[in-house]
């Protein structure tokens, strides 16, 4: 069984792995600023991409995207500022968010499920 912190390593990991499955580059993970954390940080043609990356082993206390919280978005929205003014030259920037659950088959877990939502907020 893996700790909430590998848990959260794994489920990065992965989302990462389906997003260049999808097109993205990977700039950098776990980008921090006195601000916040972003996850993931990748480029979607001329946009940086910030995203949020949630697991949720099942809906109990709320989805994914609901616990993202307006503070929770003001210190996303102040570390991506601080990123694009220090880290790249692009300036379109946008935030996706990718829920994520465990996929269960046959009574195993068999990777991820992703609701990517792209411009989230």
């Amino acid at each position: 069984m893996l700790k909430s912190r590998e848990r959260g390593i794994d489920a990065e990991s992965a989302c990462c792995h389906y997003l260049r499955q999808q097109g993205l580059k990977l700039l950098t993970k776990n980008y921090h600023s006195r601000r916040g954390e972003i996850d993931l940080v990748m480029q979607d043609n001329d946009t940086v991409v910030f995203v949020e990356v949630r697991y949720r082993k099942n809906d109990a206390f709320g989805g994914a995207i609901e616990s993202i919280t307006r503070s929770k978005q003001q210190k996303l929205h102040a570390t991506a500022e601080q990123y694009l003014q220090q880290e790249t030259s692009l300036s379109n920037g946008r935030f996706d968010v990718v829920a994520m659950t465990k996929k269960i088959q046959n009574n195993q877990s068999d990777g991820y499920t992703f609701d990517w939502i792209k411009n989230a907020f």
